[in-house]
């Protein structure tokens, strides 16, 4: 390491000396764009476990990010996935056997992977959350977290129903036993002036979750929202709505192309963004600052991402970003 930081600040000193500072800059961010690494650190590998099912919009978004900052930092990195917690922690197990230098995981049910994170510590192994977790994070034995605190996230949406004028919203929990979930759920009856049901779904098969919410709204007319905790799932409670001959509102958790396009049209009302992108890179980038300087933003608490509600009058501005994955 003392080798690395000396090589690393030589060639600092000897950029500005040669052409100044800002020319320097200017060649690594052009490097960084090019996908060529900006540092000349090891090749440190990082790995990146989720909870997330198969084509998850979301976590797309959460790889491009990590991807770029892997690109910028000289990083091999590698994903794995499951929506199973106890397969989610094989995937950890896998990459400490394979002597990793960084991970990154999610901790959606944490009593299934507390024990598994701190093999990681034990192994010498530095670990970042994302995502999910952020209060199970530094007990974990987790350098830091990043992510949005999903209580606030609730409660800024129980806000934006309450401005909306809405007086009975049904939230839709596509993943029994995350603790996010329940956490947005909870944050949104919390703030919410009228009254908040929730509608335990299967989220692998949209089939069940569309007719699941139509059944929902024929029974009950007086539900004036639907509050979704992923992006792929508003395209299905917009059409389990129309079925059903609702006129609730379909608002949504995070955002994707799809989404803003519906927020532009109308078909949707809001989502609430937690910049997922920003979530992969930044996981990426601080452990690789750790790494190369023992660096780590705000002393180890968590990292905020969001919440940013979104709302007709953003969504044309982000159409470009979504498009392009990073929003």
């Amino acid at each position: 390491m003392g080798a690395v930081l000396a090589a690393v600040l030589g060639a600092s000193l000897a950029g500005c000396s040669s052409t100044g500072g800002k020319r320097a800059e200017d060649a690594r961010a052009a490097q960084a764009a090019g996908g060529r690494a900006a540092v000349n650190t090891p090749r440190w590998t990082f790995a990146m476990v989720t909870h997330s099912g198969d084509g998850d919009t979301f976590w797309d978004i959460v790889q491009n990010g990590a991807q770029q900052a892997a690109a910028k930092d000289n990083i091999k990195f590698v994903y794995g996935h499951d929506k199973e917690a106890q397969r989610q922690s094989q995937l950890v197990q896998s990459y400490i056997d394979q002597k990793v230098d960084g991970l990154i995981v999610t901790l959606a049910k944490p009593d299934a992977m507390k024990d598994v994170v701190a093999k990681a510590e034990k192994a010498g192994i530095p670990v970042i959350t994302v995502n999910s977790g952020a209060e199970d994070s530094k007990k974990s034995g987790a350098l830091s977290h990043i992510g949005q605190d999903e209580t606030v996230a609730g409660e800024a949406v129980g806000e934006e129903l309450n401005r909306r004028g809405h007086k009975k919203a049904l939230c839709v929990l596509h993943e029994q036993g995350n603790v996010g979930h329940e956490q947005r759920c909870d944050g949104t009856k919390k703030t919410f002036k009228g009254d908040l049901e929730k509608l335990y779904v299967e989220g692998t098969n949209m089939p069940d979750v569309q007719s699941s919410i139509e059944s929902k709204l024929q029974a009950d007319p007086s539900i004036d929202a639907v509050v979704t905790l992923g992006a792929p799932f508003a395209p299905t409670a917009v059409k389990a709505k129309e079925q059903a001959g609702s006129k609730a509102e379909i608002d949504t958790f995070d955002l994707n192309a799809q989404v803003a396009s519906g927020i532009e049209d109308g078909s949707l009302g809001f989502a609430v963004d937690q910049q997922p992108y920003l979530q992969g890179y930044q996981a990426v980038d601080l452990l690789w600052l750790y790494k190369y300087n023992a660096d780590m933003l705000g002393g180890g608490k968590p990292v905020l991402t969001g919440p940013q509600v979104i709302t007709k009058k953003d969504a044309a501005a982000l159409q470009e970003y979504t498009k392009r994955g990073t929003r």
